[in-house]
């Protein structure tokens, strides 16, 4: 068989018009990230760097690449929420990853509402269909296959607290393409979202 591969070793650059990592792993879930700091001051911020990694007990992750506020808030109180982003919120998704001041209110900035949690005392977004209240697990800085500290922490979080919209639920089961969720793809503005003509099953063997 020929190999027809383009090869690139990332730490002497890709070569390419546009980084593809970030293509190839994707289209990803989106880190819609509501937290407050210990001075009570919101946060509401995206990472396309994030995805669910337990069943029991539910457990998703997000990385954020360099020390953002999202990072320290939960470093202070140990409390997140995740906010499932939506094809009807993408304006005020984006709205909210803004590059502001540690003391902006971005569910003001992108005109959202925060609704008071159960568990915990950092709101959700009160339009988005779905929540997670969590409660920090970890917190790693990541390194590089040399040992190297990088500027990229994994923030870890246990979901103690699901809310979903009713009218997503179908006889007990979830609709996941009713939700019209959106995913981040590899471009400088790319953006996919998931359509039931999409939907393709395959059952496990045996």
């Amino acid at each position: 068989m020929q190999d027809n591969s383009y090869y690139y070793e990332p730490a002497q650059g890709h070569g390419l018009a546009h980084d593809p990592f970030n293509s190839i792993v994707g289209p990803r879930p989106i880190g819609w990230i509501s937290s407050r700091s210990s001075d009570g001051i919101l946060n509401l911020a995206p990472y396309s760097f994030f995805n669910a990694f337990n069943y029991i007990p539910p457990i998703i992750g997000f990385a954020s690449i360099g020390h953002k506020d999202s990072l320290s808030n939960i470093e202070q109180t140990g409390e997140f929420v995740w906010n499932l982003a939506t094809l009807p919120l993408a304006e005020a998704m984006n709205q909210s990853c803004a590059a502001v001041a540690p003391e902006v209110d971005e569910f003001a900035l992108a005109g959202l509402t925060a609704l008071p949690s159960r568990q915990i005392d950092v709101p959700r977004v009160g339009e988005s269909p779905v929540s997670f209240e969590c409660r920090k697990t970890q917190i790693i800085q990541l390194q590089s296959a040399a040992g190297d500290a990088l500027n990229t922490w994994l923030v870890l979080g246990e979901v103690i607290g699901v809310h979903i919209d009713r009218r997503l639920l179908v006889d007990g089961v979830y609709q996941t393409a009713a939700a019209e969720p959106i995913l981040r793809g590899g471009g400088p503005a790319d953006y996919f979202r998931v359509e039931t003509g999409a939907l393709f099953r395959m059952h496990r063997p045996g």
